[in-house]
């Protein structure tokens, strides 16, 4: 009998040392390891060579004709469209400001409103690249914009969290369910097909990537802390190995631009607080793309 006991101690002691596994990690938002340095700067050029903008082909460029000048010598330039400006809401104004803060001309992250910092952004890059100072993104300015930079990847339009939920996966649709999608980086705790809440979430980078198919919670911790990184682990609910949902304060502080080592993190303290009191050990957890 005393020998059983140890056993049993023995294997609890080990279960206890593997969940608690899992930190922060540093990587960028992509997950992958950052640089060592970080170029750029509110007057970085990108791929650009800092000159005016060239003709285009339909006119619409600084130096579209817009008739002869007076003296009939060279034509006058036609003004350029205004695309967007300062007041104006939606995912158009969201992609373009994910590109400027590509360029390092607006440090905050996007927002989907065209407010004062994107007018100072946008009148920065038009000067620094001898375009009208207006403030307002016209089609010039757009298309230099554009071939300096990428198309903003999801991460790039919500880096500090707020992309909307996906469509539950088939599984998450009956009985309770911590429904994660790494698509939208968002979590539903779901019960008989209905959800009772969301909430942001980061995952671990691709060298400890979070697993992803059909698990249950097996372990919850209140006040956990990792016994390999030594950090702060609080409202864990572990469902895979050393891999739990819980609360991050790095990911509320950095967002997207950083990961962990394999568990779901949670921005919100407050959220994930209230869904460590409604989960029970046992309850489904499906992580999927």
């Amino acid at each position: 009998m005393r020998t059983t006991g140890l056993k049993r101690s023995l294997a609890a002691l080990a279960a206890l040392a593997v969940v608690s596994g899992c930190t922060a990690n540093a990587v960028d938002a992509r997950g992958r390891k950052p640089p060592v340095s970080i170029e750029g700067s509110a007057g970085a050029r990108g791929k650009d060579d800092g000159k005016a903008a060239s003709p285009s082909k339909d006119g619409g460029g600084p130096s579209g004709s817009a008739g002869a000048g007076k003296d009939g010598g060279k034509p006058a330039a036609e003004p350029a469209e205004v695309l967007w400006s300062r007041g104006d809401r939606g995912d158009d104004i969201r992609r373009a400001q994910a590109r400027l803060h590509q360029v390092a001309w607006l440090i905050t992250p996007p927002t989907g409103t065209y407010d004062a910092r994107t007018v100072a952004a946008v009148k920065g890059f038009q000067g620094k690249r001898g375009l009208p100072r207006t403030g307002d993104l016209d089609t010039v300015t757009w298309q230099r914009l554009r071939r300096m930079t990428h198309e903003p990847a999801a991460w790039e339009l919500y880096p500090y969290g707020g992309q909307p939920a996906a469509k539950p996966d088939p599984r998450c649709m009956t009985g309770r369910v911590l429904c994660i999608s790494k698509t939208s980086r968002t979590l539903r705790w779901m019960v008989d097909g209905r959800t009772v809440s969301k909430m942001d979430v980061r995952f671990g980078s691709q060298y400890t990537p979070t697993r992803e198919g059909v698990f249950s919670v097996y372990f919850k911790s209140r006040h956990h802390v990792s016994t390999i990184y030594h950090t702060s682990m609080p409202y864990a609910m572990f469902f895979s190995g050393g891999q739990a949902v819980h609360y991050s304060s790095d990911f509320a502080a950095r967002g997207y631009y950083g990961a962990s080592h394999g568990c779901v993190n949670v921005r919100d303290e407050g959220k994930v607080a209230a869904l460590f009191a409604q989960v029970r050990t046992g309850d489904k957890v499906v992580v999927y793309w």
